[in-house]
C-alpha cells in the first residue's frame, strides 16, 4: 500500500471523526434540553392529575416539545442528508378542541417516546464523547506541562504522572482515546440519528393523508376561484355588455318609428345606438381580456408583467429574468396574481414605491412583491388576498404573506409550472 493511499485513508477517518465528535456533543445539550422538558411535563402532568390544575399549559408544554423535536429533525436532516416533513396536526381553536387534537395526533406520542429515550441515549453519548476528546486533548498535552505544575498531575484514568516515563505512558493513552474515538463515534453519531429519525419521522400513511388533505384543500379552492370568475363573468356580461346591446336594439326599435315622422330625430338615435354598440364592443373585449389577457399571447408574461408595472400609479423597481413560455393557465394565475397585488398596493398600502421580482426555476414560478407603504395587510378586510391565494392554491401553489404594522408588505407566490 503506498503512502499516498495511507494518508488518504487517515484524512478520510479524521474527516468522519469531527463532524461526529460535534453531532454527538450538541445530541448531549439537546439530551439535555429534553430532560428539562420532560420534567416540565411531569410537573404539568400531576398538576393536571391530582389538583385538576394545569390543563392550559399541557398546549404551551407540548409546543415547546415540539420545537425542540423540530429542532432535532433539522439536525438529523443534515446528518443524513434528507429532510424529515413536520407530522403535526395544527394545534387551534378552543383549549378542548386543542387537547382532543394532542391526544389524537400520532406524533404526540412518537414526541413523547423521543423524549424519554434521547434523555438516556443522548446524554451517554454526549458524555463518551466529552470523555474522549478531553483525554485524547489532556494525554497529548501532558508531555507540554505536567513538570511545570508543582503538584502531581492527575489524568481522567487517575494515574498521577511523576516521572516522564508516566509522561510518555499517559500520551499513548491519549493515542489510543483517539483511535477509539475515531473508530466509535462516527457510527455511534450515524446510529443516534437513525434512531432519532426512526421515532421522529411522520408515522406511516400521516403523509399520504396529509398529502389527500391537501388535494382535497386544493380541488375546493380551484372549485370556488372557478365559481368566483364564472359569477364576475355573468356579472359584466349581465350588468354591462347585455345591458348596452339591449339598449341598442331598443335605440333601433325607436328608429324604425321615427324615420318617416322625424328623420333628424331618427338619425341622432342611429348615432346614439351606434355610440351604445361600441361601448358594448369595448366591455366586452374588457371581459374577454379578463379571461386570458392578449398581452400574455403577444409579449409573453414577463413583457405583460412590465406593461403592468407601466401602468401602476406607483412606480415600480422591476426585478424579472428571463422566464421563456410557460403554460397558458399558469402565465394567467401570475398576471391576475400581479395586477391584483399592484392594485391592492396602490389602493391601500400608501406606498412609494413597489418591487416587483420574477423568476422561473424548472419546477416554478416565483413571484415576489414589496412595498414600503404602512403594512398591516390583512386578508379577513377583503383586500383582493383572499382571491390571490385562491388562485394560488388552485394550482398546488404556496402563498406566503408578510406585513407588519410600520411596513414593509412582502408577498411570495409560488407556482408549480405543472410540466
Amino acid at each position: 500500500m503506498s503512502a499516498t493511499s495511507t494518508f488518504g485513508r487517515l484524512d478520510a477517518v479524521f474527516a468522519r471523526g469531527w463532524p461526529a465528535l460535534r453531532y454527538l456533543l450538541l445530541g448531549g445539550l439537546t439530551a439535555m434540553m429534553a430532560l428539562i422538558a420532560l420534567s416540565g411535563l411531569v410537573v404539568v402532568t400531576i398538576l393536571c392529575l391530582l389538583f385538576g390544575l394545569g390543563l392550559p399549559a399541557v398546549p404551551e408544554a407540548l409546543r415547546m416539545v415540539r420545537r425542540l423535536a423540530n429542532l432535532e429533525r433539522r439536525r438529523i436532516g443534515r446528518r443524513l442528508d434528507l429532510v424529515i416533513p413536520e407530522p403535526y396536526r395544527p394545534l387551534s381553536g378552543a383549549l378542548r378542541t386543542q387537547l382532543r387534537t394532542l391526544a389524537l395526533d400520532p406524533a404526540t406520542r412518537r414526541d413523547a417516546a423521543w423524549l424519554v429515550l434521547h434523555c438516556v441515549t443522548g446524554t451517554l453519548l454526549g458524555a463518551l464523547a466529552i470523555g474522549l476528546a478531553s483525554e485524547s486533548i489532556n494525554g497529548a498535552l501532558l508531555m507540554a506541562y505536567w513538570w511545570w505544575v508543582p503538584e502531581t498531575v492527575v489524568t481522567s484514568f487517575g494515574i498521577a504522572v511523576t516521572s516522564w516515563g508516566i509522561a510518555w505512558l499517559c500520551l499513548g493513552i491519549s493515542l489510543g482515546c483517539i483511535t477509539v474515538a475515531l473508530l466509535v463515534l462516527p457510527p455511534a453519531a450515524r446510529w443516534q440519528a437513525n434512531f432519532g429519525h426512526a421515532l421522529l419521522r411522520p408515522a406511516k400513511g400521516v403523509v399520504l393523508s396529509d398529502q389527500v388533505a391537501e388535494l382535497t384543500a386544493s380541488r375546493a379552492a380551484a372549485l370556488d376561484a372557478h365559481g368566483v370568475e364564472l359569477r364576475r363573468i355573468e356579472r359584466d356580461l349581465h350588468d354591462g355588455t347585455q345591458a348596452r346591446i339591449a339598449a341598442v336594439i331598443m335605440q333601433l326599435g325607436i328608429v324604425g318609428q321615427l324615420r318617416t315622422r322625424d328623420p333628424d330625430a331618427a338619425f341622432a338615435m342611429v348615432e346614439k345606438a351606434q355610440d351604445t354598440a361600441l361601448s358594448a364592443l369595448t366591455e366586452l373585449r374588457d371581459v374577454v381580456r379578463s379571461i386570458y389577457p392578449p398581452i400574455l399571447s403577444d409579449r409573453g408574461l414577463d413583457g405583460a408583467v412590465t406593461a403592468l408595472a407601466a401602468r401602476c400609479p406607483i412606480p415600480c423597481v422591476l426585478a424579472i429574468s428571463p422566464i421563456g413560455r410557460q403554460p397558458a393557465a399558469v402565465e394567467a394565475a401570475a398576471y391576475f396574481i400581479i395586477a391584483e397585488a399592484l392594485t391592492n398596493a396602490t389602493k391601500h398600502s400608501g406606498a412609494t414605491t413597489v418591487t416587483v421580482a420574477l423568476h422561473a426555476t424548472p419546477d416554478t414560478v416565483n413571484i415576489e412583491i414589496t412595498d414600503n407603504g404602512h403594512g398591516g395587510a390583512d386578508e379577513s378586510q377583503g383586500t383582493g388576498l383572499t382571491g390571490i391565494r385562491r388562485r394560488a392554491d388552485a394550482f398546488d401553489g404556496r402563498t406566503d404573506l408578510t406585513s407588519p404594522p410600520g411596513g414593509p408588505t412582502v408577498l411570495r407566490v409560488t407556482l408549480p409550472r405543472g410540466r
